[in-house]
């Protein structure tokens, strides 16, 4: 389903930590992430005063490295004047302190993105580890995978062991005045609870960070610490502001080229989902674990951390399906969950 009838205005990204030009005032810097995902694209957009940073990728050595050369290199005639993060995931907000104590710009964020990864970067507790255990407990996990998951604990820490004591908040439709030119703010949801996304008219741009991206979906999962979420409403009733959006929008995601046919786009991303909510229903004609229903939708083999998402993604269309009725939960003497259609 996943077909690629976009166009890219580039071939090919820029080399790791150099600055490629976008359009006036824009720049794209791509940094890698140590994943099967192996990057993350920021930008960076010229002030009067200096740069605003958009997003910085993980707090590992090697993003440090790139970043220090760019602070003494190609954007170091004029300071960074503000770092905008577009949401609380480690490869978007997870440098935000380093670089803030190396420049001092304040950090530009949401309220609940600010809560969440500062509150990660902190809780080391038990508690939040029992959390996921329990979790993953009810959904069947085999016990291998079930140990694997279980014995990470926070990862959040790791790759974002610390987010900036204090922000200025950005809320949904604001306009912020970046370069002499305005940029509203669309908050996206699902992927992130209150992710911004910036869409500037007069460049006919749109910094969609995760929201839409090209190539691949956007997690959209339920995690442990909130077990009966619906993000997938939540996500499907975000992609209706993009609507309005004129559709020559030039899209700059966070992973993937820059591309033309935002509408065509997402399009496709609800396709995907009512594909993957069929197949749940498909899969629950007797009562079935969640675990077994992942089996359905991510065949493959898994590490960790792609077990974790598949996990998250998986529950996602769950509750989705129970919020609206077409699905019902049941939770045995064993414990764990079982959903069936009514």
């Amino acid at each position: 389903m996943m077909t690629d009838g976009l166009d890219y205005p580039f071939d090919a990204p820029p080399p790791m930590g150099e600055p490629q030009k976008v359009a006036d005032g824009l720049y794209w810097l791509q940094l890698p992430l140590p994943f099967r995902l192996d990057h993350v694209n920021v930008w960076l957009l010229e002030e009067e005063a200096g740069w605003c940073v958009v997003d910085t990728g993980l707090a590992d050595r090697t993003t440090r490295e790139l970043w220090q050369k760019l602070l003494e290199g190609p954007i170091g005639d004029r300071p960074v004047t503000r770092i905008l993060a577009t949401h609380f995931h480690p490869d978007h907000l997870g440098l935000a302190d380093w670089l803030q104590d190396r420049t001092g710009a304040p950090l530009w964020i949401t309220a609940t993105e600010w809560l969440l990864g500062r509150m990660l970067s902190l809780d080391g507790s038990d508690a939040l580890v029992e959390t996921y255990r329990d979790f993953y407990r009810k959904a069947d996990l085999p016990q291998a995978l079930f140990d694997r998951l279980s014995s990470i604990g926070n990862a959040y820490r790791r790759i974002a062991p610390s987010v900036p004591a204090a922000f200025r908040r950005i809320h949904a439709d604001d306009r912020l005045t970046i370069g002499g030119r305005t940029w509203r703010v669309i908050i996206g949801r699902g992927h992130a609870p209150e992710m911004a996304c910036l869409y500037c008219d007069s460049l006919n741009l749109l910094i969609a960070a995760d929201q839409v991206l090209p190539r691949i979906s956007p997690n959209v999962a339920v995690w442990p610490n909130e077990p009966l979420a619906d993000p997938l409403t939540d996500f499907l009733d975000s992609l209706k502001q993009f609507d309005g959006l004129d559709g020559s929008v030039l899209v700059l995601p966070s992973h993937g080229l820059p591309f033309w046919g935002l509408h065509d786009r997402v399009a496709e991303l609800k396709e995907h989902h009512a594909e993957r909510l069929d197949a749940v229903l498909e899969a629950c004609g007797a009562p079935v674990t969640g675990a077994r229903i992942g089996e359905t939708l991510f065949p493959q083999d898994l590490d960790a951390q792609q077990l974790a998402f598949a996990s998250g993604e998986t529950f996602a269309h769950i509750n989705h399906l129970e919020h609206q009725g077409r699905l019902v939960r049941e939770i045995g003497g064993d414990g764990i969950w079982r959903f069936k259609r009514p």
